[in-house]
């Protein structure tokens, strides 16, 4: 189907007016959304194997996210910020009940990733009275002034000079370690004590946060294993610092558990919460305890926007996680992950190219190589690869820095169905077959 007259104006449009902001963008426009479809100008459908930007969890428009849009329409979208909703109280009560580990109990609700990292960052240098920040590798916290410089996944040069205090750990990698000839496990705590040496080395005194992604998603689907999180627990509490735990994309069910926290078995101090909570729209928290929220209070913490706590978005919080207990997603997340987990297995078993299959729940890595003997990133064939696939009609996103690898990140909603998962990876097994003959016939000629 060819897109009609309007849609080559918008197209136009779109060229002429908008600002490039960087990341993959697609020739067409897109007029809608629906479960785990997609819909362009031309009328064709495109599975999303990405939930949006890793956000629809319940799937696009679920028609409580819709109901509850309307329900605001007719109450408040947004009010004063110190105009405290009714339904901003409840949402913080149900996440202290019924979805936060004992003990983080108190919540502020904003906008985006990338504000509620830079809300805890500034919540633990109040607390501590320090400035240093310990961040891993592979690492995404966001773009924002503060947080871009802890977010080691994204592209730095050329954006003046960064937040000081910054100190890095090596990101644990089982498939790519650091230390040759360990294992998994002991690769990651080399890299825990190697990190913590020279950030002791370099330390002015004044820690103030450890602050990771309990799944290291941008820098490749990483898992460490739990012991690594057990040791950065430790870590924190030895030198006076809070521990954070970005679970933008873990927490609410998307990797088979309530939270990034629940999988590994340690609690943070403060927990950063985003994409999976709003379900599409923009409602990030901040979580932490009254312990820490007393103190900073006291010493009058402020983190006052023009759109923290909107009803608006209490009503679409509140929204997703009923769906989610409801529809019982957060056990959906693991039945339908081992089904994909399967499926991407079987893919790997017949192409060199699938160097390994990692992840948990319905957020999975795939990593292409040239080999499986050298390791090498297929980088080309992750791009070929990624472009027949929205082609055929299927969107995922791929990460290709030089030092992360080729790394497809499959993250499809939570209501996904064995047909659309049956669909996405027929897609798959036949980009794959006609990228590599494509890259064969181009090496012969």
């Amino acid at each position: 189907m060819r897109s009609t007259p309007i849609s080559d104006d918008l197209r136009h449009a779109a060229k002429t007016f908008l600002v490039r902001y960087g990341g993959d963008t697609f020739p067409n426009l897109f007029t809608s959304a629906k479960g785990s479809v997609v819909r362009d100008d031309t009328g064709r459908e495109v599975l999303d194997f990405t939930s949006g930007q890793m956000c629809a969890t319940i799937g696009h428009n679920h028609p409580a996210i819709v109901e509850a849009v309307n329900r605001a329409g007719q109450k408040a979208f947004h009010m004063f910020s110190g105009m405290i909703p009714e339904v901003i109280a409840e949402l913080a009560q149900k996440l202290a009940r019924d979805w936060m580990p004992a003990g983080l109990t108190k919540s502020m609700f904003i906008n985006t990733g990338s504000e509620s990292n830079e809300a805890a960052l500034r919540m633990a240098k109040m607390y501590t009275d320090g400035y240093e920040i310990l961040a891993l590798g592979g690492s995404w916290h966001g773009i924002t002034g503060g947080v871009s410089a802890v977010s080691l996944a994204s592209d730095r040069k050329r954006y003046g000079v960064p937040v000081p205090g910054v100190f890095v750990i090596p990101e644990p990698n089982a498939y790519r370690p650091y230390f040759k000839g360990a294992s998994p496990e002991e690769d990651a705590l080399a890299c825990l004590e190697m990190g913590l040496k020279l950030f002791d080395m370099q330390s002015s005194g004044r820690g103030a946060a450890i602050i990771v992604e309990p799944i290291i998603s941008a820098g490749g689907v990483l898992v460490p294993p739990k012991s690594f999180f057990a040791g950065l627990r430790r870590a924190a509490d030895e030198r006076g610092m809070l521990l954070i735990f970005d679970e933008a994309q873990t927490a609410f069910g998307r990797i088979g558990h309530r939270t990034g926290s629940d999988f590994h078995g340690v609690v943070p101090d403060i927990m950063t919460v985003s994409k999976t909570l709003g379900g599409g729209l923009p409602l990030a928290g901040v979580v932490t305890t009254p312990t820490i929220e007393e103190d900073v209070h006291a010493k009058h913490y402020a983190y006052y926007t023009s759109h923290v706590s909107d009803p608006l978005l209490g009503e679409v919080g509140l929204a997703v996680l009923r769906v989610l207990a409801e529809e019982g997603l957060v056990e959906r997340a693991r039945t339908m992950g081992a089904y994909l987990r399967e499926a991407l297995g079987s893919l790997q078993q017949r192409y060199e190219a699938i160097g390994d299959v990692r992840g948990e729940g319905l957020l999975m890595g795939v990593e292409l190589v040239e080999d499986r003997e050298t390791r090498r990133p297929a980088h080309r064939l992750g791009a070929l690869t990624t472009k027949r696939c929205f082609e055929l009609g299927l969107s995922m996103n791929i990460r290709r820095r030089p030092e992360r690898g080729s790394v497809w990140r499959i993250a499809p909603p939570l209501t996904v169905t064995h047909e659309e998962i049956d669909r996405g990876i027929t897609i798959l097994d036949q980009a794959l077959r006609e990228s590599l003959d494509d890259l064969s016939r181009a090496q012969a000629a």
